[in-house]
Order: C-alpha cells, then structure tokens, then sequence
C-alpha cells in the first residue's frame, strides 16, 4: 500500500507548516498533494509557496490564490498590495498556473480533489447530503467521482454518503475550531483498478501558535493583522477579511 498526504490552506503560516514538516518526516508518504490556499490571510505567503516548489508537491489552486493573482492584475483591491509585493510576479505566475482541480485513482476508487471555490462551492462539515452530493461532480468536466477530497472549510471531516465520501482535509495554517494543524491521509493501491482495502485517517497535529500570531509584527503593512492573529491563536473566524 502507498501513502498519499493530502492537505491545504497553509495562509503562509510558516510556524504551522514547519510542524506538518516534521510530521511527513516521520509518515514519509509517497506523495504529497496540496489542496489549494498556499496565500492570502497570513503573512508569509511567499515561503509557502517556495516550500511548496522545493518539496514537488502537486497541487491545485484555491480561492485566495485564485484572488490574489486576479486582483494582481486588475488591482481592485489595494488591501492586497502586501500580497502582491511579497509574491512577486514570478510566483503569481505560477500559481496562476495550477489547475482548479485534480484526481487520483487508488484502490478502485477514482476521487475528486478540488479546493471548494472559485470552481466550485464552499462545502461544509455541516452541509446536508443534498448539499454534498454535487461535490461528486466536477464542474469544469462534468465527469461524476466516486467520492471527493476538498478544503476551503479550514475544518476537516469524513462524511459517508449513498455515493461515496465526501473528505475535508481542514487546515494546516489557518484552522477554525480547532487551532491545529490538519492533514488527510490515504493509504491504498495508487492506479490500481480493483477495489481493494482503502484507509483514510485525520491527522492533527499542534504547532507553535503564538509564534504564528507573532509572525504578523514582522511586517509593518501587513493587512488584518488582529484577524489573524486571533484565528491563529483560537480558531475562531474573524470575519474581518478583504
């Protein structure tokens, strides 16, 4: 069996990141797959993509890099400056190309991996099976999964449906509720066609909070720095975003 890692919404935590570091380390999964949300919120988005570069993690692209690099070029929100300075062009280019989605065939079981938005909607722990049910299909494609792995919550869960799973990895920068680091992994036959065993397992994971409540002083223009400091330090939505 192969080990896939699957996890999201860095936010440029740094602190948070370096803790799931440690962790893969110790899992030593066979690939890595990043589920959108590298920028945006925190204040180290830049490093975050450079990990994400140096460690050829495989990814999609989620709603805040989607509308970092939109407004980057339409510059229709200045709050986003700080973002677009940091970033440069060069690594809004590239996140600019990664794809809105992707999948993975392992154990007889073909799965959607999508952030949520901007391709799709916001699903959350919560949502009804109706509510659910549409993450099975892709948007873009049209093509119909056997079940789904998606993020942009910041809360991770499993939910079974008629269908097939419906899975949040959560978040490892910026989770709410509980303010740790949150991964999903998958443990089955990666490609192979026949249904066989699959194990899915949440993992959770603390890290070092104030340290990435602190990271936002080092920045004097950066935006909403009460925001995230307080969703760092207790996992609770601000509400207070550009």
């Amino acid at each position: 069996m192969s080990r896939i890692l699957f996890f999201s919404d860095i936010h440029g935590n740094m602190p948070a990141l370096r803790a799931l570091e440690k962790e893969i380390e110790k899992i030593k999964p066979d690939q890595l797959r990043f589920v959108g949300d590298a920028v945006g919120k925190g204040p180290e988005g830049d490093q975050a993509v450079d990990w994400l570069r140096a460690h050829d993690v495989r990814c999609v692209r989620g709603n805040w890099d989607e509308g970092v690099c939109r407004n980057y070029h339409d510059r229709l929100y200045p709050e986003h400056f700080f973002y677009w300075r940091q970033l440069g062009e060069e690594r809004i280019r590239w996140l600019e190309s990664l794809p809105l989605e992707d999948e993975i065939l392992i154990s007889g079981m073909n799965i959607r991996v999508v952030h949520g938005r901007p391709s799709d909607r916001l699903f959350q722990a919560y949502d009804s099976w109706e509510e659910l049910a549409s993450g099975f299909t892709s948007k873009l494609t049209g093509k119909v999964y056997d079940s789904y792995i998606c993020a942009d919550s910041h809360m991770p869960y499993f939910r079974a449906c008629s269908h097939g799973y419906a899975v949040n990895t959560g978040s490892v920068g910026n989770s709410l509720g509980v303010p740790r680091v949150h991964a999903v992994l998958l443990e089955g036959d990666i490609g192979g066609t026949e249904k066989t065993p699959l194990s899915c397992s949440i993992l959770s994971i603390p890290y070092d909070n104030e340290a990435a409540a602190l990271a936002a002083e080092k920045y004097p223009d950066f935006p909403s720095r009460e925001a995230w400091q307080n969703e760092v330090r207790t996992g609770e939505y601000s509400g207070n975003w550009g």
